[in-house]
């Protein structure tokens, strides 16, 4: 999440319990380039791992080229972002805009695939809009170039974030006797227990969390999810709150 998932972030998402991260995604054209900000967010730590590092691009070979770059890295994953709904992202053909043009997805996703050593994982939507939604052609054809894991968030670009996630479209991918690669349901998961009942009830691997995260990194704490049932912030953890806060690593407080 641009802006979002950055260092002092995870930190405290790791800290209350997430099994997986990924960094901020980042600009593959920026990557080869040697943009700074775009650079800067290549820092990971051994104490986040497992953790992805997230691309995104419309260019096969400045992705390929940013797909080399990663692997240097040595993260855990290499995520390809097929899913990001905003403007500046779209109109660039990258992100949830090449939801339009699955060829174009297919070779990108192929060009990360042949240029590193990382497993390849990708997050995308439905589809387009409600008439183009082709999450099971997508499905299939990326499995077939060779990606590792697939999450699928339950809107189409169209939707942005309003309205409800139809998970009806990713169980259906998830029970296609093709598919053999995990697949992991996103969108409008709230709460622990939220995450148990669409995992079960959908048939998934595991479930992404993003927006509900922001601000209350405790949802990834059963426990604490027990005692607290999703409250706000009241006088009972201020105290808890300000021990996160100082526990940051020095080296990422200037994140903050």
């Amino acid at each position: 999440m641009e802006d979002v998932s950055d260092p002092p972030f995870r930190y405290v998402c790791k800290k209350y319990g997430a099994d997986l991260m990924y960094t901020e995604f980042i600009s593959s054209e920026g990557l080869i380039r040697d943009a700074i900000k775009s650079r800067k967010k290549l820092d990971i730590f051994d104490y986040e791992k497992p953790i992805g590092i997230q691309i995104f691009g419309g260019d096969e070979e400045a992705m390929a080229m940013s797909a080399k770059i990663v692997d240097a890295t040595q993260p855990d994953i290499l995520d390809i972002n097929f899913g990001c709904p905003v403007k500046k992202v779209v109109c660039k053909g990258a992100g949830a805009g090449v939801l339009k043009d699955v060829d174009l997805m297919v070779r990108l996703t192929k060009a990360v695939v042949k240029s590193t050593n990382l497993p390849v994982t990708v997050k995308t939507r439905l589809g387009w809009d409600e008439s183009m939604i082709n999450i099971m052609e997508v499905a299939e054809r990326l499995q077939d170039v060779g990606i590792k894991a697939l999450t699928i968030h339950g809107r189409t670009r169209a939707q942005m974030y309003k309205g409800s996630a139809n998970w009806e479209p990713i169980a259906a991918v998830k029970n296609n006797p093709r598919m053999h690669i995990p697949i992991f349901g996103n969108g409008d998961i709230t709460t622990p227990e939220k995450a148990l009942e669409y995992k079960n009830k959908y048939g998934l691997d595991g479930m992404m969390i993003g927006r509900a995260s922001i601000g209350y990194p405790w949802i990834f704490n059963d426990d604490h999810f027990k005692d607290t049932r999703m409250k706000l912030v009241t006088t009972d953890n201020i105290e808890e709150i300000r021990s996160l806060l100082l526990s940051i690593p020095e080296k990422h407080k200037e994140l903050i």
